[in-house]
């Protein structure tokens, strides 16, 4: 017992002898006993203070997440058949649905690539305006020096804008990364992203693909991403090359490309817009 311990038992003898009665034993007698049972102690060595030591780690262990499973579909027919299961990185397609994020995002895209062209002329750009109207005195009317001031009818614009405008500006990798990761979960999530086998079709005529979108209910817009992309399969391309509602893109650094295919041979992922109901009623999506 160290000098600190005997500190803290003088202390607590202080307090013990404060809430007892006058007729038991005082402070006198606790101390003394305190200071007794510090005179015993082993001294301290001269190393400076000694560290406690943390002898087990009481801080939860995360344990490992599971992969997330999806149907792979195919699109040799309407019917929307099932020929396997795949796994999904669970980082990437079940992720928390942070909406702030999604919503940072989509606003950076709809703004990095704006440029706004609008202009005006201000008083020194435009026609006219050379001398003064009328004397600055005598005529009984106001002072005006240019018939091209801000104020009167035809004249230049004050504060108007001053274009090209450029509204870029970058959000961070770990911003668009997150965003991108909470679009694919939500997805996900509504049963409106697809893995596909293959995005090879059985007719490369642009009407095949709309009527297999209408007949599946894939709804107005369709997103088509090919896993891979070294080599496309041309019915695709001639297919969606006419419709402009459906978009053919390779995953090239998009952390889609998690996707493990090992077990259902997933090689596209399909991500549809806007849901139709029953006669063209609104049923859901995003």
């Amino acid at each position: 017992m160290g000098s600190g311990a005997a500190m803290l038992l003088l202390c607590r003898a202080g307090a013990r002898a404060w809430l007892r009665s006058p007729g038991c034993r005082g402070l006198s007698a606790l101390a003394e006993e305190a200071v007794k049972l510090a005179e015993k102690s082993e001294p301290v060595a001269s190393g400076g203070p000694q560290e406690p030591v943390l002898r087990r780690c009481e801080l939860p262990v995360v344990a490992p997440r599971r992969p997330v499973q999806a149907w792979v579909e195919s699109l040799r027919g309407y019917e929307q058949e099932r020929v396997g299961l795949t796994e999904l990185h669970p980082d990437v397609f079940a992720a928390a649905p942070r909406l702030d994020i999604l919503h940072q995002v989509a606003i950076w895209q709809k703004n990095f690539k704006r440029i706004s062209y609008a202009k005006t002329k201000t008083r020194a750009e435009v026609r006219g305006g050379g001398r003064k109207p009328w004397p600055q005195k005598g005529s009984g009317r106001a002072r005006h020096g240019s018939i091209r001031s801000p104020i009167w009818r035809g004249g230049g614009i004050a504060h108007g804008p001053r274009g090209p405008t450029s509204y870029y500006y970058m959000l961070p990798m770990k911003v668009r990364v997150q965003g991108l990761k909470v679009a694919l979960s939500v997805k996900l999530a509504q049963d409106d992203l697809h893995v596909v086998d293959s995005l090879e079709l059985p007719s490369a005529e642009p009407q095949y693909l709309a009527e297999l979108a209408r007949y599946r209910r894939w709804g107005d817009s369709v997103l088509l991403v090919d896993l891979e992309h070294e080599d496309m399969p041309p019915s695709i391309v001639a297919a969606t090359s006419c419709l402009k509602t459906f978009n053919l893109v390779p995953a090239i650094g998009n952390p889609e490309r998690e996707a493990d295919g090992s077990d259902g041979g997933a090689r596209g992922l399909l991500i549809r817009g806007r849901r139709r109901g029953p006669l063209g009623g609104p049923e859901g999506g995003a």
